[in-house]
Parts: structure tokens; C-alpha cells; sequence
């Protein structure tokens, strides 16, 4: 069973390719998984924000998950992607899920609901009482409409021994630091902002899940693994060469950006599902000019 301190590094959230015909383009993605890992990643997400699943039925995810499964073949941890806005319904998932060859499971705050904290307590309460795998805590109020506090995020990491961390996507670094100010130490901090992963090691954070890191998995590793060297010029050099691109990449929406990024390094087909559509051509090519300004300044390493 996975540990707090196996998510110390990074993860990243991989994306789902599809063909010019929209389905799930199953070779792109262990191609995709196969690069991931080789450029040093720490784990995989599967079933994510960024991996579109909000637009795969039901036998598609399945299939995603197997094939990300066998690619990976037992070399670092996958975590799945599992939340929604119906307590109920989740647990009755998570009971009829086979979770063999996932090592836990990534679970957004519900949406839309706009619960009170006390419903966020009891929500993943309900959540950990039935998962027979750990649970990372997953607060995006830009997407879900609520926010998981800080207080309420340490109650569940000392009151359930199976939440073993907290994906952090506020963008508010004051209600990131009370969390790893006042953790169990065999809780983790995981950054989920791309630009505020160096900020938050900084402060005592431990890794990240990652969407840049579908496009370039060797330079932001070792981008944290230089923070956790302590090696900010280093760390610093990386992250600052990689910020622009950053920008651009939820310019317009995840992950239009990223999937751009990995067309360009000939990967995957830059396809997406409606309601999500390409990037625009002037942010198209803005990401590739800044593509290949990275690749010149950085080529002999990455």
C-alpha cells in the first residue's frame, strides 16, 4: 500500500489521446506512459481533470486504466482518479471498482454542491470508510465552486490513517503553508498549480501532480528533485525556463495546452472532445515559439 512518502516527487496527470476519429488512441498512450516514466516521474494519475474524463463513458475509462496499467508495468505507482458530487453513488463505485494495480486514489471535492466544510468533513469521511486503497484529497475551487480549508484538510489527514495527502490547487499559498505548518508527518503536500510547485517545496511542500510534466517529464523532475536537494539555482533555473510555457498552457483551457506540446513532440494527435476545442492559432503558435525557445536553451539535457 502506498505511503505519504512515495508521493514525494513528482506525478503527473496524464492526458487521454484520441484519434482523428475521437476514440481513445490506446498506442499514443503507452507511448505517452513510456515517456513519462523514462523521463523520471515518481507516479501516474490516471482519470484526472486533464485527461478529459469527463467526456469517456464509462467502458472508456476502464480500457484507459488497463492500458496505462500494462505500459507501466508495475514500475511506479498509479493513482486513479475517483470523486464526484454524489456521496452515495461514489461509495457505491468504490465498492464495485477492482483496484488491483492502483495504489490509491485521487478524489475532488464535490462540485457544483458547493457543500458546507462540515459536508466536505463527512463527504470524504463516507469516502474513507469505504476505500480499501489511500485517498489523496483534491481541493480546485476554481473548478468545483468550493474550497477544502485548511483546518478541515487537517482534521481528515489526523482523523483517517488512509488519507495520506492533499493535491493543493487553491493558488493560496497563506492556507498552503497552515497545512504543512500543522500536518501529521505522514501526510503530503502535493502542489497541484504547475507555476507554484517551486514556491510550495520551498516551503516544505513534497511534489506535485503535474500537467506540464506530460511534455516535459525529465525537466520539471528534475526540477523538484533540485528543490529537494536543495539545489534552488538549479531548481530556479529549470523552473523559470519552463514558466511561460506554464502560462500558456491554461491560457485557454487544460488540456488544450498540454496536448498541443505533446502534438509538437510527436506523441499524440492534437485532438480533443467537445466541449473542449484546440487552442486558438495565436496561442497555438505563441506555445510553439516558446517550445523551441526551450529546446535551444536547453537541448543538450533535455
Amino acid at each position: 500500500m502506498i505511503s505519504a512518502q512515495q508521493l514525494k516527487g513528482t506525478g503527473v496527470a496524464l492526458v487521454t489521446p484520441f484519434n482523428e476519429h475521437k476514440q481513445v488512441d490506446h498506442t499514443a498512450l503507452t507511448k505517452l506512459v513510456n515517456f513519462v516514466i523514462e523521463g523520471g516521474v515518481n507516479f501516474l494519475v490516471a482519470l484526472g481533470t486533464t485527461a478529459e474524463t469527463a467526456t469517456l463513458n464509462d467502458k472508456e475509462r476502464l480500457e484507459v486504466v488497463k492500458t496505462i496499467k500494462k505500459a507501466n508495468d508495475s514500475r511506479v505507482p498509479i493513482i486513479m482518479g475517483m470523486g464526484g458530487n454524489n456521496t452515495s453513488q461514489l461509495t457505491d463505485t468504490i465498492n464495485k471498482t477492482d483496484f488491483d494495480g492502483i495504489d490509491a486514489i485521487l478524489s475532488v471535492t464535490p462540485f457544483y454542491n458547493k457543500p458546507t466544510q462540515e459536508g466536505l468533513y463527512q463527504h470524504y469521511k463516507t469516502i474513507a470508510e469505504a476505500s480499501p486503497v489511500p485517498i489523496i484529497l483534491y481541493n480546485v475551487p476554481s473548478r468545483t465552486g468550493c474550497n477544502l480549508d485548511a483546518s478541515t484538510c487537517l482534521q481528515l489527514a489526523n482523523d483517517f490513517d488512509n488519507i495520506i495527502a492533499v493535491k493543493e490547487a487553491s493558488g493560496d499559498l497563506l492556507q498552503v503553508m497552515d497545512i504543512i505548518k500543522y500536518k501529521p508527518d505522514d501526510f503530503a503536500v502535493l502542489s497541484g498549480d504547475d507555476a507554484l510547485t517551486l514556491p510550495i517545496l520551498g516551503l516544505g511542500g513534497d511534489g506535485v501532480i503535474s500537467v506540464v510534466a506530460n511534455g516535459y517529464p525529465k525537466a520539471f523532475s528534475q526540477m523538484v528533485q533540485a528543490a529537494h536537494n536543495d539545489n534552488y539555482i538549479k531548481a530556479r533555473r529549470l523552473h523559470y525556463g519552463l514558466t511561460d510555457i506554464i502560462k500558456n498552457l491554461f491560457i485557454e483551457s487544460n488540456p488544450a495546452g498540454i496536448k498541443a506540446i505533446l502534438e509538437m513532440r510527436e506523441i499524440i494527435d492534437n485532438q480533443l472532445r467537445l466541449p473542449l476545442v484546440p487552442l486558438t492559432e495565436q496561442t497555438y503558435d505563441t506555445l510553439k515559439a516558446q517550445f523551441k525557445a526551450f529546446q535551444a536553451e536547453f537541448w543538450n539535457a533535455f
